[in-house]
């Protein structure tokens, strides 16, 4: 697979498609871990409309970041705070994006003023 194209055959990373045995298998942890990584407000998985977990590409990737900092020796409230401040951190991201593109347009229009 070429770098900017995506294979046609995998979903989008934000569809919930995997059940829980199968997100398991992926990120190489039971299904129970999985399932206490859940109680602890590390993962939320979207859920059927008949209650069945469905977990989604960008989901198996927080699992595999998770699977490593467990494997790090950081407990579960450590890695709830990682994650939160991750998140933060990846929203701020985008925000600076768009501000600086925003930013960028108004130089642009003023220059041709």
């Amino acid at each position: 697979m070429s770098p900017g194209r995506r294979d046609e055959h995998l979903p989008d990373s934000d569809r919930a498609v995997y059940a829980i045995s199968v997100a398991a298998d992926l990120a190489g942890i039971g299904i129970q871990t999985l399932r206490l990584y859940e109680q602890h407000g590390l993962i939320t998985p979207v859920r059927s409309p008949g209650g069945t977990r469905r977990y989604s590409g960008d989901d198996l990737a927080r699992l595999h970041r998770i699977t490593a900092l467990v494997e790090r020796g950081v407990n579960l409230a450590g890695i709830g705070r990682i994650l939160e401040l991750e998140d933060a951190n990846s929203e701020l991201h985008a925000a600076n994006l768009a501000l600086t593109k925003e930013r960028d347009e108004l130089r642009d229009s003023h220059r041709d003023r």
